[in-house]
């Protein structure tokens, strides 16, 4: 996809003082951006070529520690040096920075090849399967978070406790009180869109304060990019005004969660290939292959879904968030549903994901169950119609991080799709966070999520 703001136009900004740093970031195992700050001329002098950063980036915790048994980087190797390598196809202006643009970056090694456990590099060897399938994969990613009446740093002083959200009640498509809220609102959705990111609306979500903001389909890659950027946006947008928000799965036990729906679709020559109008739903074979790929593998992927202690207490019943890895048409109850059927819209939604997922890392997680199931011919199970919270029997979500770990260690489907030492990378960090929370008191989940997730 090109990109939405071009070198040239980048150097003209630059020669005439409108642009003058430019944000150079890759997105790390959370899912966060981390990188540098260029001096506009200097970037285009050499750093638009690459820049380097320290292994360690890739192999911290969410706190920003480094975590000790990584085969990728360790104090025996000394934590060296990666290199990002600047993409400019995601280089757009950073519209909510005065004078700022920003590219985002593919982390290779010095031989510029990509690093494996990178969360771009994941993605992108998941999209060349498919691309030598035939196919490529639309994405879009619906984003749900909570916003705050006070600062990040006044949230921090209070043990990010007795909070006040911007809202006081359940505001579900509230046009009242989504209007409290239009002065972030309405800077979050016009500087994205200033930005090159396509912006479709905003609109409350079931909790007090609790917000989603959706953005165009574009295909996986660009999707994730999008996701990525809009987070931190979302994050720096609030903050500029004194507000604060959060992407925790359950930042309040009592309250909706915050989920990260995902729809998904392949294509071929332009053409959605899940569509067929001759054929129930208008579902193609090939859609009915992935989403049994989906299906049979749904416990394998929970953790890129779900990777986190807190993203668990989100999968309660009752919460419009999913219990049950099952699928069903236009049924909110379900892990996965079906939308736009009969159309050429036609595209499978997953239900499962929380706010605080890596959107490189779910994306491809799904993407390999998919192709799997393409490629072993997979039936589809029949649609569950009814109330998948009081189904019997049906495929669970696992409950715990301990559950997920355990179904991400005997994935052979995930280690063949996404390679031993990928899947070896991440089930170590899924192993520190459930050691970490372990060893630490329930007040530690909350300070370190709020703001980091």
């Amino acid at each position: 996809m090109p990109a939405a703001y071009s070198l040239d136009a980048l150097k003209a900004d630059v020669a005439k003082g409108a642009i003058d740093t430019v944000l150079v970031a890759f997105p790390d195992m959370q899912g966060r951006l981390i990188g540098k700050r260029f001096q506009a001329e200097f970037f285009l002098e050499g750093a638009i070529e690459e820049t380097h950063g320290c292994d360690y980036l890739l192999a911290n915790d969410i706190d920003m520690e480094p975590v000790p048994g990584y085969e990728a980087a360790n104090w025996g190797k000394g934590y060296g040096d990666f290199v990002m390598r600047p993409d400019p196809a995601t280089l757009m202006k950073a519209a909510w920075l005065e004078g700022t643009a920003i590219i985002l970056a593919d982390v290779v090694d010095h031989h510029h090849e990509p690093v494996p456990h990178s969360p771009r590099a994941i993605l992108r060897a998941q999209l060349a399967r498919l691309e030598k399938m035939g196919f490529t994969a639309n994405f879009a990613s619906e984003l749900e978070f909570y916003l705050f009446d006070e600062g990040f740093r006044s949230a921090w002083d209070k043990g990010y406790r007795n909070l006040t959200t911007a809202g006081y009640y359940i505001e579900d498509y509230h046009i009242f009180q989504t209007t409290k809220e239009e002065g972030v609102m309405r800077a979050i959705r016009t500087q994205l869109q200033a930005s090159g990111i396509p912006v479709e609306n905003s609109k409350g979500e079931w909790g007090p304060g609790q917000e989603e903001i959706n953005v165009r389909y574009a295909d996986a890659l660009t999707m994730a990019d999008r996701h990525v950027v809009l987070k931190n946006a979302v994050k720096e947008i609030a903050h500029l005004q004194g507000k604060a928000v959060t992407f925790m799965s359950k930042w309040d036990y009592g309250l909706a969660g915050s989920s990260s729906h995902i729809h998904m679709s392949l294509a071929q020559k332009g053409k959605n290939a899940f569509h067929d109008p001759k054929a129930d739903l208008g579902m193609s074979e090939l859609m009915k292959h992935y989403m049994a790929g989906l299906l049979t593998y749904a416990h394998d992927l929970t953790y890129f879904l779900a990777p986190y202690i807190n993203s668990y207490k989100r999968f309660q019943v009752g919460t419009f968030a999913p219990t049950k890895a099952i699928w069903s048409r236009d049924n909110r109850t379900a892990g996965f549903r079906v939308c736009g059927e009969e159309t050429k819209g036609v595209r499978v939604e997953c239900r499962i994901g929380g706010a605080d997922l890596n959107p490189y890392l779910a994306f491809a997680a799904l993407i390999a169950a998919g192709i799997r199931g393409i490629e072993d011919k997979l039936p589809l199970e029949p649609a569950f119609s009814g109330d998948a919270y009081l189904g019997k029997k049906l495929r669970e979500v696992p409950k715990t991080l301990r559950g997920a770990i355990e179904a991400l260690r005997k994935s052979k489907m995930l280690r063949e799709a996404l390679g031993e030492g990928v899947v070896r990378h991440y089930l170590h960090t899924a192993e520190w966070e459930q050691f970490e929370y372990d060893r630490r008191v329930t007040d530690w989940e909350l300070k370190r999520g709020f703001e980091r997730s």
